[in-house]
């Protein structure tokens, strides 16, 4: 067995050898000048004056899209009545299975939802409730800001949920005529 004891160097570790006078100047210019640094502090002193890219996001919000989907609520009709039908096509269409209706028939015949529950752990936000919906009564408001300290502040009872809509219902009105091309 035996072992190499020289050793060749490949290549130079500042590149090639300088060959030229004018090579070696530029090349003690860059060292002993310290230009390098000088162009990163240009570069670092061109980005200070641009407008930052970031937000202080707890004090500064940044804008929401019109199909924006938050946090959920059921809406009212202008007269105060719910405008939920009990037809349970948002039930039925969850992929999760999060929402949970039941319902019984009124003196006038149509239905009227007794229980609407969502569980807030199993959604996706994917908005097909809101999609399958034929009277816009639940739909995912503006809210995204919605974090609690137990699970059982994130299963959504019909009471919570029509309490969301009339908190919001300016928001959720306009970003549904800003967005009612596109449904």
């Amino acid at each position: 067995m035996q072992f190499r004891t020289t050793y060749k160097l490949v290549t130079d570790p500042l590149g090639s050898e300088p060959k030229t006078n004018q090579e070696i100047v530029d090349r003690a210019g860059d060292h002993l000048l310290l230009t390098e640094i000088f162009r990163g502090f240009g570069v670092t002193l061109a980005h200070f004056f641009k407008e930052p890219a970031t937000i202080n996001y707890p004090f500064e919000k940044g804008p929401l899209s019109p199909r924006f989907r938050g946090e959920h609520a059921l809406r009212r009709y202008p007269s105060g009545e719910e405008r939920c039908i009990a037809c349970k096509l948002c039930e039925a269409i969850c992929p999760a299975q999060a929402i949970t209706i039941e319902a019984e028939p009124r003196a006038d015949g149509s239905r009227r939802t007794t229980r609407y529950d969502i569980d807030m752990t199993k959604c996706i936000y994917c908005g097909f409730c809101q999609e399958a919906c034929p009277v816009d009564a639940i739909v995912e408001g503006p809210n995204f800001e919605f974090s609690t300290e137990t699970h059982e502040e994130l299963m959504y009872n019909k009471e919570k949920l029509l309490n969301n809509g009339d908190k919001w219902e300016a928001e959720i009105a306009a970003s549904l005529q800003a967005d009612h091309l596109y449904r």
